[in-house]
Parts: C-alpha cells; structure tokens; sequence
C-alpha cells in the first residue's frame, strides 16, 4: 500500500530532488548502518533547515553512535547476544534462535510507533527531531521480565523441559493420546476448572496445589498426573472439551497454523493481485478498522511510480528524463 521510487542520493541532483520530497512531507525513516544517515544527510540537522517539522527516524542494528555505530547487524545476531538462544529450546539441546526474525519484526514497529509519536510531537510543538531504535536496543528491552528478575534479584531464568513457564504451572506441554497440547493455566482460577475437566476435582481443592507457589514446587509431580489424565483422549477431544474455559490450544505446524479454520474462516488470510495479474497470498494485517476497508494494493516494484511521484512535485517531463539518462532515478 505504498508508492516507491528510486533515487541515487550520491548524486548532487538526487539529493536535490530528495529535499523536494522532504519539504511537503512528516517525516523520513531509514533502515542503515548506524553511520549512514548523517553522511546521506538524512539527520534533522540537514533536513530540519528545509522543514522545521520533519520527523528523522532512524533503524539501525546497533545505533548511531559508539563503538558499533559503523557495524552491520542482523537478527540473529541481536538474538545470540542479547541472550534469547539461552532461552529457547530445550534445557539439554545447543543454544537455540527463535524460530522467526522476531527482533526485525519488533524493530520494525518499534521504528513505526516512533515516526506516529514524533509527527504527534512535531503537530503540537512545530518542530521535529530525530529518534533511533536499533535491533540491538530492542531485543535487550524484549527481555522484559526475565531482565527485571535478574536485575533486581539475581535470578537467572534458563531453558525449562517442555517449554514451561518459569513461574507458572501447570503451564507447558502436556502429553495426549495422539500428540500434545499446550495448557496455560496463568490465573489461579483456571487450575480448578482444569481439575474439574479432568473430572478430578480432588486435584483442584489439595493444599499442596492451592496456589502458584504451590503448585510450582511440584511442578514434576503436577506434569506426571496431567499426562497421565490427558492420555485419556485426542488432542482434538481435549479441544473441544476445554477450549473457551481453561487456555489452550493445539500445537500446530506451518501449514496446519496457515489452515487453521480459524484462520480461514475469520479472513486472516489476504489475496492480492500482482503486477503481473497473478494472484498470491499473504497474511492480513493484524489491525482492524471496523467499517473501513484496508486497501489491499500489493508491493510495488523498484521504481514503479518514480515518474508520478516526481510530476507531483511539479518536475517536467524532459527534466524526469534527464535524471533517468543520468542515473540518478530508476
């Protein structure tokens, strides 16, 4: 749902005509090593002279300043170092990533609630300003509270069997007749009510299972009595038994998550049509507008409205050619 052109900001007529571009607009975001923007002249020291109220907005990997401000950086990267592989896997297997480029995902919107906030300020204050996030300070931030408990307490959080949760049981994987379940029981209400679905409502009034802490001391012993219980039925039996009462949910694959009905039949799936009149798909953006359609326009290609966008700025048609015969636009 954008519009896209190329432009060669090496070049003294690319840079002119990329201020053109600055003068009418909010803001500009760029995704660079961290020493690139200022020697593009991307920064709000340029572009603030040619519109007070540009908002600079910065995505690099480690920053644009310091030590590593000249470093390239990359997903993984960030997930190795700022210690995700020591939380993910299982206890006895190799450190292991995050199955998706997650810190790129949470880098991205990071950068993209930073431009909304810095137009919001630029609109009331009339002056913008540059702001940063980097996919180093994001996967740090992410750490959330696995950081605060060992900030404040010392307290290292490793991988668990099983992927359970740190605190909570019964919250982790859990054996079925013909596969696994995950069940997260994160409020002290839900523990009953699993018992009662089990049909083992002893389990739900024991003392030794009364609260969280209770329950995470035997932890050990919590897992041997669910799978014992759960052995009892399908995965897709347990679904439909205590789905909507206790958190749950099937451990699906790739294509069995892309072919959930849920999924299907709640339109999480987009069609588009390609420039080329083929058809694809796509998941659908996870913001809803009630009443309101999304456009549903797909990618454009590499310079595909260079030459509608710069007639807007008011450039003739033999001055777009003359950029285009010297390389400065695509």
């Amino acid at each position: 749902n954008k519009k896209r052109l190329t432009l060669d900001l090496s070049q003294k007529e690319g840079l002119q005509v990329f201020q053109d571009l600055v003068k009418p607009s909010d803001a500009v975001a760029s995704n660079l090593r961290g020493d690139v923007p200022e020697k593009l002249g991307l920064t709000y020291e340029t572009l603030g002279v040619i519109n007070e109220k540009i908002v600079c907005a910065h995505l690099s990997a480690y920053g644009r300043k310091g030590p590593r401000a000249s470093w390239p950086g990359f997903d993984y990267l960030m997930q190795a170092e700022a210690g995700y592989f020591s939380l993910t896997g299982e206890p006895d297997a190799p450190p292991t990533r995050f199955g998706l480029s997650v810190v790129d995902q949470m880098t991205g919107l990071a950068l993209a609630y930073a431009v909304l906030a810095g137009i919001t300020g630029a609109r009331a204050s009339g002056r913008g300003r540059d702001l940063e996030v980097s996919l180093f300070d994001v996967a740090l931030c992410n750490l959330g509270y696995p950081a605060i408990w060992y900030l404040n307490e010392g307290h290292r959080t490793g991988r668990l069997e099983r992927s359970a949760h740190p605190a909570l049981t019964p919250c982790e994987l859990y054996r079925t007749s013909d596969g696994w379940i995950y069940i997260m029981c994160n409020k002290e209400k839900f523990w009953p009510l699993l018992c009662d679905k089990l049909d083992r409502r002893d389990w739900g009034t024991d003392p030794r299972y009364a609260t969280f802490k209770d329950r995470l001391k035997h932890r050990e012993q919590i897992t041997g009595m669910l799978d014992d219980a759960l052995a009892a039925k399908t995965t897709t039996e347990w679904l439909a038994d205590l789905a909507g009462a206790v958190p749950v949910a099937p451990i699906l694959d790739l294509q069995q998550a892309l072919e959930n009905p849920f999924v299907v039949e709640n339109d999480k799936i987009q069609q588009l049509t390609h420039q080329t009149g083929e058809e694809f798909r796509l998941v659908a953006s996870p913001v809803i507008c009630p009443g309101d359609e999304l456009p549903a326009r797909p990618a454009p290609e590499l310079g595909e409205h260079t030459s509608e966008i710069l007639t807007g700025l008011g450039l003739l048609a033999d001055r777009i050619e003359h950029l285009r015969e010297r390389g400065v636009i695509g």
